[in-house]
């Protein structure tokens, strides 16, 4: 076995009493490989003169330690509370107490990894540069000055770059470069801060950069550095390869460059990310404050959501029509080094991939589709073996929440795998997710796993990338899950998967209950909640399509208890990409006749009399015009009557700009209006009316309201729509739990409100924070539930 070994360090002590002293076998669960962990407990066992070993292996870090027993029960206090910045410590559990002499006669020691037995560890994400790495790029008499590859114990790749467990070098992709002799003394050096740092690299023996135009490669190393931030500065378009995958990066104060992004990407409208240099920076262009300041410096280093700076510091065109900037500071020694470019202050990142494919991350790929879009592409050897986007988040605070509300709209780069903990599964369940913003989940024992965000299942590459995600995950903890959880709508190219790949049990989720076991499981719910789940649509258990759903009931099952009353969805999916479609069905509907509805709304006059004529014949007739209970879509409506958005050119963004009139002011309205009711005679769900609110919304108009105003009444309307309905269905059914989920919760003046105003009726409120309140967190239900199946099958059959 090979070791490193210390002697000669520790207090020098003669035989003591037996009692006194003994020999613990301590185990440390939780993110502690490839994060410093082992040197960690090697420099505390040396501080408290204890003597013994450490390693890694598949479940996480195991120590023998040997000493006086006050050192002992200090050694496995520290172990928790003082632990490295990037560990994340689930449990210390000391396995044995031996009583035994202690004389110091060996030293502390760190063994080689052990590699039997089935992985439990947990993959530490991919962290940001830290500042020990950053002093060195930028210092000229330092080795590693200008390199981009620049790594330490407590910073650099992970989860991107990790093969399988225990996390060692040859189980990353950096197996294929070969350590210099000054790298491999580090590497092997115990008080080096670079002691099994996995990507350990520097000029001489690492991976080297290239910048490659159309006809092929350009430069290398820092001639490739340079070139991009000379294109850079000169309105060039360059894809940049990162830690999980490539950006698209312009100089974000060139308004022609970022115009010239948008036509070749073909995205009109949706915001672009920016990177800038530091917090200073970020105060510059957009609102911080100090918990979303604590998030932009977090390891993770997600996009966060800050409210724009009046003025017009930066161009409109990066964020048209929308109170906020997503801004993210550099989370890789390469960021830092484009951004030290004077002039190159604040650049657009944004995904590196042509729309509706995912992130393009292999060399091979960038450089075969990425010149559709860029004039260069800067690359590098250092292969990523996991696709990794980066992730968004948004921090909301209200007068009533005791903290900041901390959303991921995307979980990925920074957090994905972290697992979520919850009660113990009877068996390994694997579930895959949604067919949108999807993600997978591998649930055992009290972890399910989830994966970064995939994206949506639209085409054959994402579709890989799910199924290639899926297997990592299997492959990573050594598990063949026999059961496996997927939406229930029978089309999904997921739901498709699980039928081919023969598993031994399929659970089907219904969309809705997965959403709310989801918040429940994150927020450790059990037992009869309510659940309101909003969104664009899910298959419904009558196979209609539902979205705007009050469900009740346990991780097991669920009843619904209310909904929205079915809209027509004039030309089905059409209709998502051109709400003014949804528009005129809820005008029709509300004041009977085209003529009136016409009248009423004058956005609705860019639709042709042909258009009105064909649509008005469509839903009379019911002909490809199917009934969805969708709020999403009464967003989108809304968004088209007030001529907000008639034609939608990414998702949701009738919603995000109606939304985004409010100003990110989350003030009640004045007059909000109302939503009717009717009970149906048969006791079935609750149906809730928006036709007395479209009125409600015509009179405001032909009074002269501003759309803000009516925009504000709109939100608030939903809001006391949910608490009014919530009381009822606790006076009924006399529960007080209640998850808020789907991706209409993604609208923050709408979840905030809704917290705030349940728990003041004395609900127990809970939202996503751990994971997506979009579909990015259905994985993680359909394990849920899947789950509870699966334990009552058991319990049944015993």
């Amino acid at each position: 076995m090979q070791r490193i070994t210390t002697t000669g360090d520790s207090p020098a002590t003669g035989p003591t009493d037996v009692a006194s002293t003994g020999q613990w076998v301590v185990r440390v669960c939780g993110v502690v490989q490839g994060v410093g962990y082992r040197p960690f407990v090697y420099t505390l066992a040396k501080s408290l003169g204890l003597t013994g070993w450490v390693l890694n292996d598949p479940q996480g870090v195991l120590a023998e330690v040997r000493g006086p027993i006050p050192q002992l029960s200090a050694f496995t206090t520290a172990l928790r509370d003082d632990a490295p910045l990037l560990s994340r410590v689930d449990e210390v559990r000391v396995e044995s107490r031996t009583s035994v002499p202690f004389d110091a006669p060996d030293g502390f020691e760190i063994r080689q990894s052990a590699k039997s037995g089935r992985s439990d560890t947990i993959v530490a994400p991919d962290s940001h540069v830290c500042g020990d790495c950053l002093q060195e790029i930028r210092d000229p008499s330092d080795r590693r000055y200008r390199y981009p590859f620049t790594n330490c114990t407590h910073c650099g790749p992970r989860y991107s770059i990790v093969k399988g467990l225990p996390y060692d070098r040859e189980q990353t992709t950096m197996a294929s470069f070969t350590m210099c002799d000054e790298c491999r003394r580090e590497y092997e050096d115990p008080g080096d801060r670079r002691y099994h740092a996995q990507p350990n690299a520097c000029p001489s023996c690492g991976p080297r950069l290239t910048l490659s135009g159309p006809r092929g490669p350009l430069a290398e190393a820092d001639d490739a550095l340079r070139g991009s931030t000379d294109a850079l500065t000169a309105g060039k378009i360059v894809a940049v390869k990162s830690v999980g995958g490539f950006h698209l990066v312009v100089n974000a104060r060139d308004a022609d460059a970022v115009a010239r992004l948008r036509t070749r990407k073909k995205r009109d409208s949706k915001p672009f990310a920016l990177m800038v240099a530091d917090l200073a920076a970020a105060a510059a262009v957009a609102e911080c404050g100090a918990a979303e300041a604590e998030l932009l410096e977090s390891p993770a280093r997600p996009i966060v959501l800050l409210r724009k700076r009046p003025g017009g510091l930066l161009p409109e065109e990066i964020a048209p029509r929308n109170p906020s900037l997503g801004i993210m500071i550099p989370s890789a020694p390469l960021h830092h080094l484009l951004l030290d470019r004077p002039g190159l202050d604040v650049l657009v990142t944004t995904s590196g991939n042509l729309s509706g494919y995912p992130i393009s991350y292999r060399n091979e790929d960038a450089l075969l589709r990425l010149f559709e879009v860029a004039d260069l592409v800067l690359h590098h050897d250092r292969d990523i073996h996991v696709r990794v986007d980066d992730s968004v988040v948004r921090c909301s605070e209200h007068p009533q929440l005791a903290e900041p509300l901390v959303t991921f709209l995307r979980r990925s780069r920074g957090y994905a795998p972290y697992p979520v903990e919850v009660d113990r599964m009877p068996e390994p369940v694997l579930a895959f997710g949604a067919e949108l913003k999807t993600t997978v989940a591998l649930g055992t024992g009290s972890k399910v796993y989830v994966s970064q965000h995939i994206g949506d299942l639209k085409n054959s590459e994402t579709f890989a990338s799910h199924k290639q995600t899926a297997a990592h995950l299997s492959e990573l903890y050594e598990l063949e899950p026999r059961h496996v959880a997927v939406d229930m709508h029978p089309s999904f190219r997921s739901h498709v998967l699980a039928d081919d790949e023969r598993f031994e049990a399929v659970v089907e989720v219904q969309h809705h209950h997965a959403h709310m076991a989801s918040c429940m499981a994150e927020n450790r719910m059990t037992g009869t909640t309510l659940g309101v789940v909003f969104d664009g649509a899910g298959y419904g258990l009558d196979g209609t399509i539902w979205g705007g759903e009050f469900l009740l009931g346990t991780f097991e099952d669920t009843d619904r208890v209310a909904h929205l009353r079915p809209i027509p969805l004039i030309g089905g999916d059409k209709a998502v990409h051109e709400p003014i479609r949804t528009g005129f069905a809820l005008a029709l509907e509300a004041l009977g006749a085209p003529d009136a509805a016409l009248a009423a709304f004058p956005a609705l006059r860019i639709l042709s009399d042909q258009e009105r004529l064909v649509y008005d014949t469509m839903v009379r007739r019911g002909v490809n015009a199917p009934a969805v209970s969708s709020m999403g879509r009464l967003f989108d409506g809304i968004a088209a009557l007030l001529d907000v958005c008639s034609y939608a050119e990414y998702e949701a963004q009738g919603p995000i700009e109606l939304e985004g009139l409010l100003g990110r002011d989350l003030a009640p309205a004045d007059r909000p209006y109302r939503f009717g009711t009717t009970v149906p005679t048969d006791g079935g769900p609750r149906v809730i009316d928006p036709n007395p609110l479209i009125r409600q919304i015509a009179a405001d108009l032909a009074a002269g309201t501003g759309t803000a105003t009516i925009s504000r009444r709109f939100h608030w309307a939903v809001v006391a729509m949910v608490v009014e309905r919530c009381k009822e269905l606790r006076t009924l059914h006399a529960v007080d739990q209640v998850v808020l989920s789907g991706g209409v919760f993604l609208n923050e003046f709408l979840l905030v409100n809704c917290l705030v105003e349940l728990r003041n009726a004395g609900f127990d409120a809970r939202s996503h924070r751990l994971v997506p309140t979009n579909d990015g967190g259905i994985a993680l239900g359909q394990v849920m539930v899947a789950g509870a199946r699966l334990r009552t099958m058991s319990r049944v059959s015993e």
